[in-house]
């Protein structure tokens, strides 16, 4: 099934299908403005997103040093220091305050959602070999830690592969023009380990941005469905009856506080909703973490010591980061952030003009990666309209009303570019 939309063809992808010699770049639409009102008019991703930014914002309020401390201690750690790219190939790195290494400066984490389906995650995905990634989002957290961006990228964006260094001292094959998520795929079939998959990964996000990047953070199925069960679920409107029976999703029109499991549900789903494409799916999987990060926001979970040790146990069970990733340091700073700096965006992008079950990078895109390099917001903020000394002293007529602003359905279609804030996250109908 298709869909005709943004001068493009966005069809269920065709996995097998072969690469071409395409311009890497293709001009699509792009609307960057963040969707206030009408105005503004896998499913793994998710999962490592929730996880950073909704744990973040909790560590940070609570001020609970001793149970941060406790919960991180079951992050699995590794050490990439080996893996990464010489520094002369790599993009330049601020200077740091020696008192402070995260304070004043921007830190850019490369999350990705891992295909594993060992132990838990088979029950939850179903059995198959290997290990793979879907869907890849880059974080931005801004110097002043005022604003949180995180960018996805397509799995099937069509880009050259750097070769990469993998455990052990070998290195895979680069490649001029590949699908994404192979990079992770072919990290773990010469590394044979998640480090190996991971850290090439991050490389590929960085020459293809130029955005230098300070580690990863992976996590699986299981990690993000105990998350919102710790949380007591997600508060989220639901439109219209959605129904995916490949990833066990059935909600019906209206309000709904999702369990663990339906959030994964709702987070994997695609078969049956909009036109089938992973371009919409990142679309509902950035809503749903909206609603969970405003959620986190609102709670009590910052206060509530129980209420925070589950979710603090919960959020980092499952997660590996590189090394040099100070989530204590990150956290606490973020402690601030308001609902509305939290931004989500898919990089501008659009099909593939000989093989629309791909996708390549748009003019537009160049702009969002030149923008989280040099730390400012990825959407511009509109120019203020001018105002005439008549608007200014004209007054109101008596019994006039402002037309109430139509509120953004997080959940609706959205192109490549098209961004939400968790502010726009509604919990009721």
């Amino acid at each position: 099934m298709t869909s005709e939309r943004g001068g493009g063809t966005w069809p269920e992808g065709d996995r097998g299908a072969g690469a071409s010699r395409e311009p890497l770049h293709v001009d699509v639409p792009w609307r960057g403005q963040v969707r206030h009102a009408a105005a503004r008019r896998e499913h793994r991703w998710l999962r490592v997103v929730g996880l950073v930014t909704t744990a973040a914002l909790a560590l940070g309020v609570s001020g609970a040093t001793a149970l941060v401390v406790k919960s991180l201690a079951n992050v699995d750690q590794v050490d990439t220091r080996e893996l990464v790219a010489p520094e002369a190939s790599r993009p330049p790195v601020a200077t740091p305050d020696p008192e402070d290494p995260l304070a004043g400066l921007a830190v850019n984490l490369v999350l990705i959602g891992s295909d594993d389906r060992s132990g838990v995650n088979e029950a939850i995905g179903g059995a198959e070999d290997g290990m793979r990634s879907d869907t890849t989002m880059l974080l931005h957290v801004s110097a002043d830690r005022s604003r949180v961006e995180l960018v996805s990228v397509p799995r099937d964006l069509m880009i050259p592969i750097p070769a990469c260094t993998v455990t052990g001292g070998g290195t895979t094959e680069p490649s001029s023009r590949s699908i994404f998520n192979s990079a992770f795929s072919r990290g773990w079939d010469a590394g044979q380990d998640l480090a190996s998959a991971a850290t090439c990964t991050q490389m590929t996000v960085e020459q293809i941005s130029g955005v230098r990047t300070d580690g990863f953070l992976v996590v699986d199925f299981a990690g993000f469905q105990t998350m919102v069960d710790a949380l007591d679920g997600v508060p989220i409107c639901i439109p219209e009856n959605m129904d995916d029976d490949d990833s066990n999703l059935h909600l019906t029109a209206g309000n709904h506080v999702l369990s663990g499991a339906e959030a994964l549900a709702l987070a994997r789903a695609r078969h049956g909703l909009s036109d089938g494409s992973d371009t919409y799916r990142m679309g509902r999987q950035q809503a749903l973490l909206a609603a969970l990060t405003k959620s986190v926001l609102s709670k009590n979970v910052l206060t509530d010591l129980p209420s925070l040790i589950r979710f603090l146990d919960a959020a980092t069970s499952s997660l590996t980061i590189s090394g040099g990733v100070d989530l204590k340091g990150l956290a606490f700073s973020l402690r601030s952030v308001r609902a509305d700096a939290v931004t989500f965006l898919t990089i501008p992008s659009g099909p593939q003009p000989s093989n629309p079950a791909r996708v390549v990078l748009s003019d537009e895109a160049a702009d969002v990666w030149a923008r989280l390099a040099a730390d400012q917001p990825v959407v511009p903020e509109a120019p203020a309209a001018p105002q005439t000394p008549d608007s200014a002293t004209v007054p109101p007529v008596d019994g006039a009303t402002t037309a109430p602003e139509t509120p953004v359905d997080p959940l609706a279609d959205r192109l490549p570019g098209e961004a939400i804030t968790s502010a726009d996250a509604q919990e009721t109908c």
